[in-house]
């Protein structure tokens, strides 16, 4: 298997704050990883430095290739749509942004392997929340990238709506596309990732598969080794 993209030593500092300290993480072709964690733990400073969007204090970042950044995608808690665009009109303006001249068809199929192919010509602002996220990943797949990121890729949605996110996100994962998200559903967290890294304050405090975490710790299920490790660094 091979590494993507290795960390070592990663140090963030906002003035004598060290919000990131000494972290090292890897992430492999083809898995799908969870970084978990509460709020404040470093997760999104880690994410950003890896993204090129901070810059480390310390520490080095290596990636499997000369320019990374054209083959990752990334898709945010919140996407903002063109207002009063359709799904198919939005996608077709994020291809220009990524310098793609795609065909209407092929834009379209891209929105059918999100299952969105009946709502291609819906305003975006008015399909579902699931949808919306769908929609999203859709346009974050436009240039065919490696490796995506997704931030909280279900968060706030209905029961519905985050089957069909998953559902998509494994199918991502089936066909080879590496993907990292972060998310605070542990339900989630087990049925989506192969690997996950809890990090706390700035730390990773465990790294290995869902079972592999549960048998080393003694825990029955994933959100109760979440707080154990979080209380047990707090205390």
């Amino acid at each position: 298997m091979k590494t993507m993209i290795q960390v070592d030593g990663l140090v963030k500092k906002y003035g004598s704050r060290t919000v990131v300290k000494g972290l090292d993480l890897t992430i492999e072709q083809g898995e799908v990883l969870a970084i978990i964690g509460p709020n404040g733990a470093g997760k999104s400073t880690t994410l950003d430095m890896i993204l090129g969007l901070k810059q480390p204090d310390n520490g080095t970042i290596r990636y499997w290739c000369e320019d990374p950044m054209r083959y990752i995608g990334v898709q945010l808690q919140s996407t903002p749509f063109f207002p009063g665009f359709t799904a198919l009109e939005n996608m077709r303006m994020f291809a220009a942004f990524y310098g793609l001249r795609l065909k209407d068809i092929e834009l379209f199929t891209q929105l059918q392997a999100c299952g969105l192919g009946e709502m291609a010509k819906t305003d975006a602002a008015r399909l579902s929340g699931g949808q919306q996220k769908r929609l999203a990943i859709a346009m974050t797949l436009l240039h065919k990238p490696k490796l995506i990121f997704l931030d909280e890729p279900t968060a706030a949605l209905d029961p519905r709506a985050r089957r069909e996110v998953r559902q998509l996100v494994q199918s991502l994962a089936q066909s080879g596309t590496t993907v990292v998200f972060t998310s605070h559903d542990m339900e989630e967290v087990q049925k989506l990732a192969s690997r996950i890294v809890m990090i706390c304050e700035g730390s990773i405090l465990a790294s290995g598969t869902a079972e592999e975490l549960l048998a080393e710790h003694g825990a029955s299920s994933l959100e109760d080794l979440y707080s154990a490790l979080t209380d047990r660094q707090f205390t």
